[in-house]
């Protein structure tokens, strides 16, 4: 099976990238290592798991609702000179790795997994002179999951893999309660998925309170400007022009009508092309219009059913192959990029316009990480859901910046 190892893969590029990238950047006249400071964060997140699912609400072996969820994570971040490139335009942003261990109280049917993954956070307002308002996002892999199995586990149709993407964002209260030690505490929402990697891939959602110590070391005392006023003087707007590559596996569902579901066969590959031109409207704001082709050769194959009954055993249903024109899609997306150092947030909407059949005829929604190699080459790590909630596949691949300043 390809689908632990595609996501171990993609969670150990955006750390090597980081780790790369900390050594340019160290490297650089404008951010020498010795300028760089460093952050080191204990957080605790309790939260409420949403019962999506009748394992959730008590259809388990332990025949006890799974409502409660608690981790623990320990953080590593750094943050760039006021007086380098990066720290002038970007004086909040934070970035950097953590490691997670979390429980669910059911280790038996779930297991209690250990997350690995980047983090990024920054300012939104300045409340006080200790006391702002900011954001956090954590987009890694989780490991040790207790998957599905009809002899061993049964009841959990939610986790179809041991390995499982992970993706948070909370927003936080940061008091700086003394010099160089900050207390954060506020809400986040989580989401663990595996991208239709492997089934069942119901997805386990969360919704939660985190509270979090950190300590500075290397940091000065803070320069108090308005980075909008500072970046924004010397800021002319321009198009960028982003191409991206990207490839995934997947399983497929098949849900014939008058019949219960029944998982196709096999892995399905997918194979997409993205030509994104983005209009910078400041240094962290960019947004435009993406041209979105995709081939997925899962697409509409429950038309194309090769047997007379659908049979008892998933090994055992056949398909034709389904014409192509079924199988490829091109459609218009609306995008919204947040830029930081190092990594940036694509966000979008769109609707298929060349397209056939009732898999690709649809809405789509896509959220992306885009990780910095250099300034005109980024890892492209997405994700894409159909009508706001069917998860169809991962977007793993690399991308091209024409016109990047």
């Amino acid at each position: 099976m390809m689908t632990n190892r595609t996501l171990i893969k993609t969670t150990l590029c955006i750390f090597i990238c980081l780790s790369f990238i900390c050594n340019v950047s160290a490297s650089d006249k404008d951010s020498t290592s010795n300028k760089i400071s460093h952050l080191f964060g204990l957080d605790f997140r309790p939260a409420y798991v949403f019962p999506s699912h009748d394992f959730f609400k008590g259809d388990n072996n332990a025949q006890k609702e799974i409502s409660t969820t608690l981790s623990g994570h320990l953080k590593y971040g750094f943050q760039f000179s006021p007086d380098s490139k990066f720290g002038e335009l970007y004086p909040y942003a934070i970035q950097g790795v953590g490691l997670a261990y979390n429980t669910f109280f059911n280790s038996a049917e779930i297991g209690n997994p250990i997350a690995l993954y980047a983090f990024q956070t920054s300012r939104i307002a300045t409340i006080s002179r200790n006391l702002s308002f900011d954001y956090e996002w954590n987009f890694g892999a989780s490991f040790g999951w207790k998957k599905y199995d009809s002899e061993t586990n049964p009841k959990n149709r939610v986790v179809g893999s041991s390995t499982n993407a992970y993706i948070n964002l909370g927003f936080l209260l940061n008091w700086e309660v003394a010099p160089n030690t900050n207390i954060r505490a506020g809400i986040g929402l989580t989401h663990y998925s595996n991208g239709n990697t492997s089934y069942p891939n119901a997805g386990v959602n969360s919704i939660g309170a985190s509270v979090e110590i950190t300590r500075y070391l290397g940091r000065k005392a803070e320069k108090r400007f308005s980075p909008a006023a500072s970046a924004g003087s010397i800021f002319s707007p321009y198009i960028n022009y982003d191409l991206i590559v990207y490839g995934a596996v997947k399983r497929k569902g098949i849900f014939p009508e008058d019949h219960d579901p029944v998982l196709a066969p096999g892995s399905f590959g997918v194979l997409g092309l993205n030509f994104n031109p983005l209009y910078n409207f400041s240094q962290y704001f960019r947004a435009g219009v993406s041209l979105d082709l995709q081939y997925d050769e899962s697409a509409n194959i429950v038309d194309h059913i090769a047997n007379d009954f659908i049979p008892s055993e998933s090994k055992d249903l056949k398909f034709y192959r389904p014409p192509f024109r079924e199988q490829f899609s091109s459609g218009l997306s609306l995008r919204a990029e947040i830029v930081m150092p190092i990594f940036s947030i694509n966000i979008g909407i769109g609707k298929n316009f060349l397209c056939k059949g009732r898999d690709t005829n649809s809405f789509y929604q896509i959220f992306v990480l885009k990780t910095d190699i250099t300034k005109n080459v980024f890892i492209h790590t997405g994700y894409q859901l159909y009508k706001f909630k069917n998860p169809n596949n991962l977007m793993l691949g690399l991308g091209i910046r024409f016109n990047a300043r």
